[in-house]
């Protein structure tokens, strides 16, 4: 059974910064890309960032990058998310998946892997 557990949320104000980590159980972790997804109020979900499987290679959402940075320790099962210089538009809950890619043209698209969400974390940007 996939479990995702999302943590470190917060509410700061604009220009500051919070760490998100999630820890993962049920599937083989260290053989899938991790990712985060956001959902703001009243959008949908969206890609935020992935890293492959060893932890070699990082993708960003064109939103988030240069203030993002995500990282993974595959033997604690865990990956996180750095975010710097938050905005007000960063406001969300904040989830993690295993996460896949498929390429449309020279763009990496990324999807999620399992229906299992967890609960996520709630980022609160305040202006």
């Amino acid at each position: 059974q996939v479990q995702l557990v999302e943590s470190g949320g917060g509410s700061v104000q604009a220009g500051g910064s919070l760490r998100l980590s999630c820890v993962a159980s049920g599937f083989a972790f260290d053989s899938y890309a991790m990712g985060w997804f956001r959902q703001g109020p009243g959008k949908e979900r969206e890609f935020v960032a992935a890293i492959s499987w060893n932890g070699g290679n990082s993708y960003y959402a064109d939103s988030v990058k240069g203030r993002f940075t995500i990282s993974r320790d595959n033997s604690r099962r865990t990956v996180a998310l750095q975010m710097d210089s938050l905005k007000p538009e960063d406001t969300a809950v904040y989830y993690c998946n295993a996460a896949g890619s498929s390429r449309a043209g020279d763009k990496l698209i990324w999807g999620y892997e399992y229906d299992d969400w967890g609960q996520g974390t709630q980022v609160t940007v305040t202006s």
